[in-house]
């Protein structure tokens, strides 16, 4: 049998959730749930290996490619695993997951009481002990480069607008959730257009 090139074992999955797997943090065993998975570009190697997993988006059309993923590497898992709704109004149990993903989603919030939302849904199915994995737009390392909308919202130089979070407000959403930092924040500036953070937290056991 051939053996599988990366590209076909992890797909496109985001590198710095790549980085989570070989530092050990996701292993075989653990259940993930994808909040707001988009077309699954982060679920390829999970379902390949046969982890346990979940995930909603309120995409119609990107959860049916998610599904369609399943059907091939995961057949055994049920369909109502992948569930067509908004992250802050998931119909999944309270602590299901060891791991929770939430790649490039909490900066499409339109206003602060949608991020608040978005987020405490998506924490709410964390369990204690379980990772967090964030990554989102921010401010840090391009401050005063944005055109402020309202509140949180900016204008990006990449076109697109977007809530943007900073390195106070992530500290404080830690503490406030009841979170711990695992790693210090890691922010990259893309092409001098927009800057995106990587936010990691383990939840405190209650």
């Amino acid at each position: 049998m051939i053996a599988p090139t990366l590209q076909e074992q992890f797909g496109q999955i985001d590198i710095y959730v790549f980085d989570q797997i070989l530092k050990g943090r996701i292993a075989p065993g653990m259940r993930i749930l994808d909040a707001g998975c988009g077309y699954g570009r982060n679920l390829v190697y999970f379902l390949r290996e046969g982890y346990e997993v979940f995930a909603a988006d309120e995409d119609a059309q990107a959860m049916e490619s998610v599904r369609s993923l399943a059907r091939k590497f995961a057949p055994a898992l049920p369909e109502s695993n992948f569930r067509v709704e908004p992250v802050e109004r998931m119909s999944f149990e309270d602590a299901c997951a060891d791991v929770v993903i939430s790649n490039t989603v909490l900066h499409l919030s339109r206003d602060d009481a949608q991020f608040e939302a978005m987020l405490h849904g998506t924490w709410r199915v964390l369990r204690p002990g379980g990772l967090f994995f964030c990554r989102l737009a921010s401010l840090i390392g391009m401050e005063g480069r944005f055109k402020l909308i309202e509140g949180r919202r900016y204008h990006l130089l990449d076109g697109t607008d977007r809530y943007l979070v900073d390195a106070a407000m992530l500290e404080s959403l830690t503490e406030q959730l009841g979170g711990e930092m695992i790693e210090t924040l890691k922010t990259t500036v893309v092409h001098n257009q927009r800057s995106m953070t990587t936010w990691v937290l383990r939840k405190r056991a209650a």
